[in-house]
């Protein structure tokens, strides 16, 4: 008789019998490790800190708008006053008139208009030639000096010289030409974003050893909530970075947008220098300045990355150390944080003011991701905390508004649907499901004149 026993399982271990010489015990954990519980944290440790980079543009007071057309058009003044570029023909010092031509493309020079030669000559206009406001010729003008000459070495070459006023005779007619106002119109087009996240039936029941958030051992979850924001991260870098222009891809017309950065660059105040532009206060008075022709707002927000914030906070000690040197935090305006300096502090701010003006400095963690800008040309910028223009209607128009395309309802601000036959979707036949994320975006940057990038030296 043939009998077939069940093979002996001892789990590839030997058995052993137990010495009294405790020196040869064969332990435990030997013998059936196999079966001991793992000791598992399921803690998943942030090792990075927060990672999300998004936020930069609500902190900075960005509203949002809705779109209903392939580009946002908008509005900005040019300036009330203008310069007119003249090239003397001949130096001048004790002459009692000079000759000039005009610069084409636009001057608005008329006779008896008063210009200011060499800074602080006054010299009457007379003989401008072609007539007419805004002429896109080359002209030419004959400047006389008010004083009968011009009283110091006048050389020849081209000046820009503001027009200061004019001056008419007795019985004399009105001007025949008059300056029509200027206005620039602007536009931005909006850009795609999309992303994708997938997951098959089995993976989507598959029970891991990580909690990943509120009592979730599913690890897809954590994976489609990191999809999540790192499509609402790169959204906000493609509305800081974005760059106008179209590009062919794959055989389709890729259209990008002037990003906040590329605004900058193009009309803005561009800071270039190594990282020690902060090391002395007459660093931030230089950009001051700057601000002061550009009819900048009182409050400003420094956002940097950390390198340029220890340079800024050594800069106010030292100003904070030196007498008269003019840098205060106790008297620093909080418009921006409704005149409440302790919500500053709650969001990570500090503040100095300096000529006039209150800067609030926060570092950027953006700027100092090693895996994002942090190795960039970027340092860090400076935004007019603007919010109020109108006094009496009290209409606000924000520094940076943020655009999504929008209408009867639907929105593109951020489409997020699934599609798959798990998990309660049954919208395809694939054992999956796919995660969709869409967005139709762009960003208008206001007044990029008083708006300040810092970069690093080249």
């Amino acid at each position: 008789m043939a009998l077939s026993t069940p093979p002996v399982n001892n789990g590839g271990k030997t058995p052993s019998f137990r010495s009294l010489d405790p020196a040869k015990y064969t332990s435990l954990g030997d013998f059936i490790n196999t079966v001991n519980k793992e000791d598992n944290r399921d803690l998943l440790i942030k090792t990075y800190g927060n990672q999300g980079i998004t936020g930069f543009l609500q902190m900075t007071g960005a509203v949002k708008a809705s779109g209903t057309n392939d580009e946002v058009q908008y509005w900005e003044e040019s300036r009330l006053h203008s310069k007119v570029t003249v090239t003397l023909a001949t130096a001048a010092s004790a002459a009692t008139s000079v000759t000039g031509s005009i610069a084409s493309g636009g001057h608005v020079l008329r006779d008896n208009d008063v210009v200011l030669v060499n800074g602080s000559v006054r010299c009457i206009a007379d003989n401008v030639l072609p007539s007419g406001s805004y002429s896109t010729a080359t002209g030419s003008v004959t400047l006389i000096p008010l004083a009968g000459s011009f009283g110091e070495g006048i050389d020849a070459g081209a000046q820009d010289l503001p027009i200061i006023g004019n001056l008419h005779a007795q019985g004399s007619d009105q001007p025949g030409q008059f300056i029509e106002s200027n206005v620039i119109r602007r536009t931005n087009p909006y850009m795609i974003l999309k992303e994708t996240f997938k997951v098959s039936g089995s993976q989507a029941t598959n029970i891991g050893w990580i909690n990943v958030g509120n009592g979730d051992y599913r690890w897809y979850v954590k994976g489609e909530m990191d999809t999540r924001q790192r499509f609402l991260d790169k959204r906000e870098m493609m509305m800081l970075l974005g760059e106008n222009g179209t590009v062919t891809v794959g055989g389709k017309s890729v259209g990008g947008s002037e990003g906040y950065f590329a605004a900058i660059e193009d009309r803005g105040i561009v800071v270039s220098g190594t990282d020690g532009d902060f090391n002395a206060l007459g660093d931030i008075d230089a950009i001051i300045t700057e601000l002061d022709k550009q009819g900048a707002a009182p409050e400003y927000a420094i956002y940097a990355n950390t390198a340029t914030m220890l340079q800024l906070d050594d800069m106010v000690a030292q100003g904070l150390a030196s007498a008269g040197t003019g840098v205060t935090t106790g008297a620093a305006a909080f418009g921006a944080f409704s005149n409440d300096p302790a919500a500053a502090v709650r969001l990570g701010f500090s503040s100095f003011r300096r000529g006039g003006y209150t800067f609030h400095s926060k570092s950027w963690k953006l700027l100092n991701d090693p895996t994002l800008l942090g190795s960039s040309d970027f340092k860090g910028a400076m935004i007019p905390l603007t919010t109020v223009v109108d006094p009496k209607s009290g209409n606000r128009a924000a520094a940076l508004e943020m655009n999504y395309k929008a209408a009867n309802g639907y929105s593109r601000e951020m489409e997020h649907w699934m599609t798959g036959s798990i998990l309660g979707v049954t919208n395809t036949n694939e054992d999956s499901l796919q995660f969709n994320y869409r967005s139709e975006c762009n960003l208008i940057t206001r007044a990029a004149n008083q708006h300040v990038l810092l970069k690093k030296g080249y």
